[in-house]
């Protein structure tokens, strides 16, 4: 019998802005979002109520693909620290929730290729929802309007990040690693509106991942660009990024931003690190000779950055939980470095702090067992005393730290603007 959530197609279009504002602006509360405007792909906005970890769901999809990948099961997040410390690493366990899951009890899906949106919800209620959704759909698009000033402080100084990386690149010399993802974080103790800052994270950097996921007193505000896993028809796939350069408004300047990070050496060596440590990862809980990169090196643009970008997947062994996945690939390697557990064992010693959300993944879970999980980077995480953006980008020993530095204020200039703050001196 199916555990689906019944459902309703909608008799129109409803915008996702419109949906999630009108209906699923307080409380606990998620918005899966492909983007503004989105010419395809699926978003889905909702409600649901606080739930333990999908960890023994089959890690499968499967069942009635009309009605959308996502049918019903859970929305949530994952941390990075208590993942790093499940695969043996030394963890600085941040205040925070370690994961935060909602058990979907309604929501809409926008099928934005076909155009058309699905109500889910309980069969003695689904009605009523509908009605709802009606009486909204008309309104017009939010705007949140300008963000407030707020200050904020930087975990490390752009000197003090510089002299890590030097340390990063000491540890690749001695042959402890072949690559590190330093990381370091932007923190402001105002008083943060998830959903104005979402909405204007959306319009200055939409994502085909974005997302909004908000409970008691914590939101996950992200624009993030990388799937981390998606697992549908027993297939799973990871899509890791290495390899960033910043967009120019001159479109011949942008095409050789481009065609620079296509060509680089050290951007191509960093990717090709991360694609073979997911490539083992995967080859835990796949079925032998089934992992595979189907796409290497490919450039993708996004309205702030140009990312280099791989493809790996495999066939699941059959009976392979959520768990079980997780336990393999998480925390991601493209946000770890190589070999995975020495790169996290290093990386605790150098960043000497916790990272929280930032680092982990986000997004559904079916009942079905399919999934599609990013990455928790470009992203902002609220909590009760203020908010936290974290950023960092991978080292290599041909690395150079001015470089670097400049990335980690590529990533985390947007996420800042939309709280209302500007990068501190120097990054």
């Amino acid at each position: 019998m199916s555990s689906d959530l019944p459902h309703r197609v909608l008799a129109g279009w409803v915008d996702p802005a419109v949906a999630f504002t009108g209906l699923f602006a307080a409380g606990d509360a998620f918005w899966l979002d492909a983007g503004p405007d989105a010419p395809d792909g699926w978003s889905w906005v909702g409600s649901g109520i606080p739930s333990s970890s999908p960890r023994d769901v089959i890690a499968a999809g499967s069942g009635d693909r009309a009605a959308g990948p996502f049918r019903g099961g859970w929305v949530g997040w994952a941390g990075y620290d208590a993942a790093a410390a499940r695969a043996g690493a030394p963890a600085a366990i941040d205040p925070g929730p370690e994961e935060l899951w909602l058990r979907v009890e309604r929501m809409l899906g926008f099928d934005h290729s076909s155009r058309r949106v699905l109500a889910f919800a309980p069969a003695d209620r689904l009605a009523a929802f509908v009605s709802e959704v009606e009486s909204v759909a008309e309104a017009p698009l939010p705007s949140a309007g300008p963000a407030p000033h707020v200050e904020v402080t930087a975990r490390h100084e752009p000197e003090e990040y510089a002299g890590l990386i030097e340390q990063c690149r000491d540890e690749i010399r001695e042959g402890r690693a072949y690559q590190l993802c330093l990381t370091t974080r932007f923190e402001t103790a105002a008083s943060v509106d998830p959903v104005g800052t979402y909405l204007r994270l959306r319009a200055a950097t939409p994502a085909h991942h974005g997302g909004f996921i908000r409970s008691g007193g914590w939101a996950l505000v992200s624009a993030s660009p990388e799937q981390f896993l998606a697992v549908d028809d027993g297939i799973v796939r990871t899509r890791p990024i290495k390899g960033t350069r910043p967009r120019s408004a001159e479109p011949e300047r942008d095409g050789a931003l481009a065609a620079d990070l296509r060509a680089s050496v050290k951007e191509q060596a960093e990717n090709v690190m991360i694609v073979d440590l997911m490539r083992n990862d995967l080859q835990r809980v796949c079925v032998p000779g089934s992992v595979a990169a189907e796409r290497l090196l490919e450039v993708e643009s996004y309205p702030a950055v140009h990312q280099l970008v791989s493809t790996v997947a495999g066939r699941l062994r059959p009976g392979t939980t959520v768990g079980r996945l997780w336990d393999a690939a998480f925390p991601a390697g493209s946000m770890t470095g190589a070999p995975k557990l020495s790169a996290m064992q290093i990386l605790h010693r150098l960043e000497a702090a916790p990272r929280g959300v930032f680092s982990g993944c986000f997004g559904w879970i079916g009942d079905d067992g399919g999934m599609d999980l990013a990455m928790v980077i470009r992203s902002i995480v609220v909590h009760p005393d203020g908010a936290y953006v974290g950023a960092g980008g991978g080292i290599t020993w041909g690395s150079v730290a001015a470089d670097e530095v400049a990335e980690v204020g590529i990533k985390a200039r947007a996420p800042l603007r939309a709280l209302g703050a500007d990068l501190p001196p120097g990054w």
